[in-house]
């Protein structure tokens, strides 16, 4: 492979038109922001070979190597880069623009890519794509399902619903609803165990706590007046889990008590088969006190990313 700053033996022309590069320009863009000849064949919807073919094209008429690849990576020379630098803000502008004239004509169409979490998607954002449909049968939604924070501009998405208290000051963010968290058990494990009055009562508990690194450590705050009183609270259980609906489905079998949002506990609480627990101390820093759409930074959110999030606000705004 040659060093990234080889030149390039080839015969390219000593003149050639700038505007047949813009396509193979383009395709580097999308590589620099994706790392990969798989995903950029994907996004632009060509095979692996074309988007090859392009940057050859494009490093040819350079007379430089522009992408250096291993069988692990995929990275700009700093010829590329530069070239990215230089050019990336116009092709993104380029795009912003075609999609204002087209969404400023006629019906909204276009396709969102949405990611959100497992139970918060399964159990609220997915019963409410139907009317959404209804109302915009031109838009199409790819959702995603997964508890992992994926990178949206990396892996392609449009858009993200997280639970959080903080979203990413490099992305734009939508408030859709506030949230909360609540401590739960079943009916029967309270009355065979008893109720904790007191965060420190739960070591003495069956704890079912959401899978993280390291030792499971719930925090609980209370306030009296002008204080605030904090408690650190190390659990221990028979089950930890990443999903907030195994977690409710072990409570709710008797299993133990657990940490649960309202938006996965909800359902339960309304009929009674889990009730929520010590009431005075709130549990803090665990799941996030509201629910965000965010998607990733531009000067203007492309209408049909607009639409949906305008349609998930309505449909949350009441909250769980």
């Amino acid at each position: 492979m040659p060093h990234p700053n080889t030149p390039i033996d080839s015969s390219k022309p000593a003149e050639f038109r700038h505007e047949v590069l813009w396509g193979q320009l383009h395709t580097l863009t999308v590589i620099a922001q994706l790392g990969s000849f798989t995903k950029t064949a994907q996004r632009l919807g060509l095979s692996k070979a074309a988007v090859s073919q392009r940057i050859a094209d494009l490093e040819r008429a350079m007379g430089q190597t522009l992408v250096a690849r291993t069988t692990r990576s995929v990275r700009l020379s700093e010829a590329g880069q530069r070239l990215v630098e230089e050019t990336g803000a116009s092709f993104a502008h380029i795009t912003q623009s075609l999609g204002a004239v087209r969404d400023a004509v006629g019906q909204a169409r276009g396709l969102v890519r949405l990611t959100a979490p497992v139970a918060l998607g399964r159990q609220h954002v997915a019963p409410l794509l139907n009317r959404f449909f209804q109302r915009y049968p031109e838009i199409r939604v790819e959702l995603d399902l997964s508890d992992r924070l994926v990178p949206l501009t990396q892996e392609g998405f449009d858009l993200a619903i997280r639970h959080t208290s903080a979203p990413p000051d490099s992305h734009v963010a939508f408030k859709l609803c506030d949230t909360r968290t609540v401590l739960v058990a079943s009916p029967a494990y309270v009355q065979a165990h008893g109720a904790p009055a007191h965060p420190q009562a739960l070591g003495a508990h069956a704890c079912l706590a959401y899978l993280r690194p390291g030792p499971a450590v719930w925090l609980f705050e209370r306030t009296e007046g002008t204080q605030t009183q904090r408690q650190r609270c190390p659990v221990q259980g028979p089950l930890r889990a990443g999903n907030s609906e195994i977690l409710r489905d072990a409570a709710l079998s008797g299993l133990g008590l657990t940490l649960l949002p309202d938006f996965t506990a909800a359902h339960a609480l309304g009929t009674g088969d889990l009730v929520a627990l010590m009431p005075d101390w709130r549990p803090a820093g665990f799941f996030g006190d509201a629910i965000y759409a965010i998607h990733p930074w531009s000067s203007q959110t492309p209408r049909p990313v607009k639409l949906l999030i305008d349609h998930l606000r309505q449909g949350l705004k009441a909250g769980f």
